[in-house]
């Protein structure tokens, strides 16, 4: 079923969407585009929150606000957490991995890429047990040098691919290169509205074979506890 893992659909969380009303919008975009289950990802930076706990109580009243009300059935919690120095060692940061399984969507900073940042990741999944996914890494090439992007190719990561990259003069090489050489991929939106960030699934559909897009549908099951 076509899996939507990177999403700002949530209202009143981030800077997705501001109500309920750009979220069912964003959501019934997505079914018209064939989209059968998200997973929701609003961001997380440890420093702008209370805690993992504050943040999950927040979460849950946003996702009761949705919830019954969504074209789309098959909905999962999850969030894009920031990498910061010290995200491995978190209090409770685990419960933010995808609900029911041991996948976690992180995402790098967008400033010159330092090895503690990759270090941060494989702390975290070595001590909690969680598989990374690694989120919009196309945008790795405005920040990294080559080197730094074999260093971050290669590590465990599932790396996550927006679908717009494909269509971005800049990023379009480094995502046609992850998706050829890296064995564990998987497509998002990255929506946040319905204006300039919106769901764009024909995109992926016109830009990738349909084996590929497949195999980020079945990856989410792979990882399911």
């Amino acid at each position: 079923m076509l899996t939507e893992y990177h999403c700002h659909v949530l209202p009143g969380l981030d800077d997705g969407s501001k109500g309920l009303g750009t979220s069912l919008a964003m959501l019934e975009m997505m079914k018209d585009q064939g989209v059968k289950r998200v997973i929701f990802t609003p961001h997380f930076y440890y420093h702008q929150e209370e805690s993992v706990e504050s943040f999950l109580e927040k979460r849950a009243a946003s996702f009761a606000i949705v919830k019954d009300r969504s074209p789309i059935k098959n909905m999962l919690l999850g969030a894009e957490v920031a990498v910061e120095r010290g995200i491995s060692e978190v209090k409770d940061i685990e419960k933010l991995a995808i609900e029911g399984t041991n996948l976690i969507l992180m995402a790098f900073p967008y400033r010159n890429y330092e090895p503690w940042m990759t270090e941060e990741v494989y702390n975290l999944s070595i001590e909690y047990g969680l598989n990374v996914m690694l989120a919009h890494v196309h945008r790795c090439v405005e920040f990294c040098s080559e080197d730094d992007i074999d260093n971050i190719l290669s590590t465990d990561a599932i790396m996550q691919v927006n679908n717009d990259a494909f269509g971005n003069w800049n990023e379009k090489k480094l995502a046609k290169r992850i998706v050829d050489e890296c064995s564990n991929v998987v497509f998002g939106s990255d929506a946040h509205n319905i204006s300039d960030s919106m769901p764009n699934w024909d995109v992926i559909k016109r830009k990738v074979k349909p084996e590929i897009i497949q195999s980020s549908d079945d990856m989410l099951d792979r990882f399911i506890i």
